[in-house]
């Protein structure tokens, strides 16, 4: 049995584990699956949920209609004005943000984010601002830290070198606010969510893999620039391709494996947390052929958006349940970075290896993962 279906009693679920494989299911709707393999080393991670389908599926669509279609016109003119090209594409994200996201958010264009010490992290193309946000500063492009919940760049054509520096400017953003400590979320998320978003990409040629391009250039960014799970890339969208979300499991260790020692060459004496980029493309259908609906990649960006807004807003857990229920995210993998116990603090570590992990319960901050 493998070390996540033996935890997931601490998730207050039941499960049927067959070879490192196992199904979940609580009444009659399938919960997200979380199953683990050994391949090639790593561990290999899948969410799957199946359901009807939802009038939600063509909202998403219409949404792609709008920026495919934006995306051209944009494109028609930005060699002989690439600034104001880049400025439209940036408001058709702000927009996308406004509309979806609940009314009392504000969303502005162009700023930087201001630190309680005084220092600005990089100029950032959307941010999100928090409901209490002072009214007098909402267009002094220099954004309080302690108001911003999300931060975005922004590209109409994704190439590699804008991976590699959204990358390297969610490192300083989220190096501007202090660490948090007192639970496994805290320590493992970063107190603002920032991703790169983009309506298309320059892999257009007849062989050209841009979802392994994308996929290789994160993985090696990561590991070159990422120095703690916080500093982790929350979100990369390309509109016209797939989506890539974060995810963390805050320990794979033998408090939850009994056979450890088949384990522990692979995750360490005490186990490891580990961070992973789940990718949401129509590729998952190459593992689970039977689920046969429509998939957006701006579906699992909204729908991961609102989940990580709704820890630290429980006004918006609801409607984030519900585009979690309606799968409107689609199918997922992903093959994550093994991290030491040691990146927790001395008071949440000796807890996190001992597996002193919540019995499930939502939204709880000591859950053994977060999807």
């Amino acid at each position: 049995m493998c070390a996540l279906a033996q935890a997931l009693p601490y998730l207050g679920l039941s499960a049927a584990a067959e070879s490192c494989r196992c199904r979940i299911s609580r009444g009659n709707v399938d919960l997200p699956v979380i199953s683990s393999a050994i391949r090639q080393r790593k561990l290999f991670i899948q969410s799957r949920r199946i359901v009807h389908g939802n009038d939600l599926f063509d909202f998403m669509r219409q949404i792609d209609t709008g920026l495919s279609s934006e995306y051209e016109r944009i494109r028609k003119r930005s060699l002989e004005d690439p600034g104001t090209a880049g400025d439209q594409g940036e408001e058709n994200w702000g927009d996308l943000l406004r509309e979806w996201l609940p009314a009392n958010y504000h969303v502005r264009t162009k700023g930087r984010i201001l630190a309680h010490d005084g220092r600005a992290g990089p100029q950032v193309d959307v941010l999100v601002l928090s409901p209490v946000y002072p009214r007098y500063l909402l267009n002094k492009k220099l954004y309080l830290a302690g108001g911003v919940v999300a931060a975005f760049e922004c590209k109409n054509t994704l190439e590699a070198l804008h991976i590699t520096d959204a990358v390297k400017s969610c490192v300083a953003i989220q190096d501007l606010t202090p660490k948090r400590e007192g639970s496994p979320y805290k320590e493992l998320f970063g107190s603002i969510a920032f991703g790169l978003l983009a309506h298309s990409h320059s892999w257009k040629g007849e062989k050209s893999t841009p979802i392994e391009n994308i996929r290789k250039r994160l993985s090696e960014d990561d590991l070159n620039l990422v120095h703690h799970p916080r500093q982790t890339l929350d979100f990369l969208c390309v509109a016209d391709l797939a989506c890539w979300t974060s995810s963390r499991i805050a320990l794979v260790g033998p408090s939850i494996h009994t056979d450890w020692a088949a384990m522990a060459d692979i995750y360490g004496t005490e186990g490891s947390a580990t961070s992973a980029y789940m990718e949401h493309s129509k590729k998952a259908r190459e593992f689970w052929p039977e689920d046969p609906r429509d998939f957006t990649p701006v579906g699992a960006l909204l729908k991961s958006l609102l989940k990580r807004l709704s820890w630290e807003d429980i006004s918006m857990r609801r409607l984030a349940r519900y585009f979690e229920l309606s799968n409107v995210a689609g199918n997922a993998h992903g093959l994550p970075r093994l991290w030491a116990s040691s990146i927790y603090s001395e008071a949440v570590r000796p807890k996190v290896v001992a597996g002193q992990f919540s019995n499930g319960e939502e939204w709880d901050e000591w859950s053994m993962a977060f999807f």
